[in-house]
């Protein structure tokens, strides 16, 4: 007991001398407080001179039901300590009431101090000075008084630990109004802050914000500014989304577009999907060798935009029989997806075959609409001494992979060009028919479309069934077709060939309209005939035939060229490095073919464009000019097929 008597003897002495510390050097420059007026009555008289044992055990309980006290007067605010004996005796109860008067009128000077004079300010700095000395010497009182009390006189123990606890307070009050005259603070925000620390409420917590962004911390403040960023750029892809989309649509309404990757994007309007492992570009990139696109063939006739590219590997996908002779090969993006070119329709697709020791190339019209990104179509009549044609029929399979040229022709149809257009086919030469008229009724075009088509029998009606179906479905499509080896009409299809009775009971106002012809050469021929005795104009009358009776010439033998007549010119070939006589009757191609220049061609008859090459100097003449595309005569490009010159040449071949 004593040992713990002497532990808390030297905290109390500790307590003390911080007490007279910041008493007397400090000169009360901390700890807020408020003082309660009426704090003073809260003490009982106790009974009995010196303090009888009855006497200290209601002073004991008063203590115990009153706690710590109250900001001001503390329990023993009115007690004289001496003679090492705890209580008051009566004759001190006027010092104790004076110092109450000073303890009520401590808190209401301190609610004014803001308002107060300077005299009033000095005589309340006296009273705090006051408090705090007063409260040490309780303090030191009490300590005294818990040092000399018998190790079993608990009841002095406990009083001289209330008297230790009302020094404290007194001197905490002081020191709290010493801080409030001198730091100027509220004296209410004091006084709440010293009803929280005697209610043990936890203080608020303060945050220096010095520095930081209306309020926020550094995290908060860079996840702000990164939240920002992004919106940000959102709204700027948006933007530039909505006005490359824009842009795209202005284009397609206007049929002008000028941009390459415009015209890619809408020719590959539906893209790979994202999980496979290829993108557009490898796949471009592995199907079409690098160099291939053409940089000036990037354009848009009629409805429909295109891009051509210069060779691409294309894989066979299905193969159709659609009549004993004819097959069509539907093509396909050699990585899957959708075809790396596109084109308009009526155009033909230039093939390269490996047919014998050198490669051979022939055209054929594509019959699939344009409409259709994923694939394109070529429909093949087999010819017996076609090499082309049998290799494709014979040859190729499903899987197998062909190399091929960037479409080309201007034997074409959009729908822009007129508002009903006449199409009459015969035999094969319905395929462009098909691909024109697959297209048109894909767009939605509202224009009349005439099909006229000639066959021998019903047999060999090149897709008879799906255009049978096509023209109950729309009714501005109207199908006709004529036999000839048919003794009597069947199924709606009249008997005999095509005549002029039939083309003016079919097309009404048949001058009036724009028609396209494609067959073999004796029936476009024999049509052109008919319609000019109809009155049809020249200028609404368009043709196209891949067959030719324009055949190489063999290379004369020496004695044979030592007695040909003699040349009218000669011909350079700058890349070969040679040359040789040119007949009046020779075109370019054929002179190349005797001397073993290679240039390559298809069709021989100026439709193609295969056998383009560049002209250096000299002048040359072309009965047909059809494969060129615009702007070749200017850069000097001739069809080597059709160049004939009675004046040296020279090509690039």
């Amino acid at each position: 007991m004593r040992s713990i008597i002497r532990h808390r003897s030297r905290f109390l002495l500790g307590l003390v001398s911080i007490g007279f510390m910041l008493g007397f050097f400090a000169g009360g420059q901390q700890a807020p407080a408020q003082e309660e007026p009426d704090h003073a009555k809260h003490h009982q008289a106790q009974t009995g001179n010196n303090g009888s044992s009855d006497g200290q055990d209601s002073g004991e309980k008063n203590d115990a039901k009153k706690g710590k006290g109250k900001m001001g007067k503390g329990k023993m605010g009115k007690d004289k300590m001496g003679k090492g004996k705890m209580g008051k005796g009566k004759d001190d109860d006027d010092d104790d009431d004076e110092k109450s008067l000073q303890s009520e009128e401590l808190y209401p000077h301190l609610m004014s101090l803001p308002e107060m004079t300077p005299e009033d300010r000095a005589r309340l700095e006296a009273q705090a000075h006051q408090r705090m000395v007063d409260g040490t010497s309780l303090m030191s009182e009490g300590f005294n008084a818990l040092s000399s009390a018998a190790s079993d006189d608990y009841v002095g123990m406990q009083r001289a630990a209330s008297a230790l606890r009302e020094g404290v307070t007194q001197f905490e009050t002081g020191l709290a109004t010493q801080r409030a005259i001198v730091e100027g603070v509220a004296p209410r925000n004091e006084a709440l802050r010293w009803l929280k620390q005697e209610l043990s409420l936890a203080p608020p917590i303060t945050e220096d914000t010095e520095g930081m962004l209306w309020g926020m911390g550094l995290f908060h403040t860079f996840v702000m500014f990164l939240l920002i960023a992004f919106a940000i750029t959102m709204v700027a892809m948006y933007y530039f989304k909505m006005r490359r989309a824009s842009t795209l649509l202005k284009a397609l309404a206007t049929g002008e577009v000028g941009d390459e990757s415009l015209a890619q994007a809408t020719a590959n309007a539906a893209a790979p999907s994202a999980d496979k492992p290829d993108t557009l570009a490898s796949i471009e990139a592995d199907c079409c060798p690098s160099g291939t696109l053409l940089a000036s063939d990037a354009s848009a006739q009629g409805l429909l935009p295109f891009v051509r590219r210069k060779k691409c590997n294309l894989k066979v996908v299905d193969i159709f029989q659609e009549t004993p002779d004819v097959k069509t090969f539907r093509l396909i993006c050699c990585h899957g997806g959708a075809i790396p070119f596109s084109y308009l329709p009526g155009q033909f697709l230039t093939v390269t075959m490996p047919v014998g020791e050198k490669p051979i190339r022939r055209s054929y019209t594509m019959s699939s609409s344009p409409t259709q990104g994923y694939y394109c179509e070529i429909t093949v009549k087999r010819e017996e001494k076609g090499q082309g044609s049998r290799y494709l029929h014979d040859v190729v399979q499903v899987g197998d992979e062909l190399v091929v040229e960037a479409p080309s022709g201007r034997f074409t149809f959009t729908g822009k060009e007129n508002d009903s257009v006449v199409l009459i086919g015969g035999g094969v030469g319905i395929t462009p028919m098909m691909s024109v008229t697959r297209a048109l009724l894909d767009m939605g075009w509202d224009g009349e479309i005439y099909f006229i088509a000639a066959a021998r029998d019903p047999e060999y009606f090149i897709f008879r069934s799906e255009l049978q179906r096509l023209q109950e479905r729309y009714p501005n499509l109207h199908l006709f077709a004529a036999m000839s080896r048919l003794k009597e009409p069947v199924d709606g299809y009249r008997s005999g060939r095509l005549s002029k009775e039939l083309l003016v009971e079919w097309v009404p106002e048949i001058t009036t309209k724009r028609i396209h012809i494609c067959g073999s050469p004796s029936m476009m021929d024999s049509t052109k005939q008919m319609l000019s005795e109809l009155g049809v104009s020249q200028e609404n009358i368009y043709s196209e035939n891949f067959g030719s009776s324009q055949k190489p010439q063999a290379k004369p033998q020496p004695e044979q060229a030592s007695s040909a007549a003699s040349p009218d010119a000669t011909v350079s070939f700058t890349t070969s490095e040679t040359s040789t006589d040119l007949r009046a009757d020779e075109s370019v191609l054929e002179a190349s073919e005797r001397i073993g220049v290679n240039i390559d061609y298809s069709c021989r008859v100026g439709v193609c464009g295969v056998c383009r090459v560049k002209k250096l100097s000299g002048e040359v003449t072309q009965e047909v000019t059809d494969g060129l595309e615009p702007g070749d005569e200017e850069a000097g490009i001739i069809l080597a097929c059709q160049a004939k010159s009675k004046e040296d040449v020279s090509v690039e071949a």
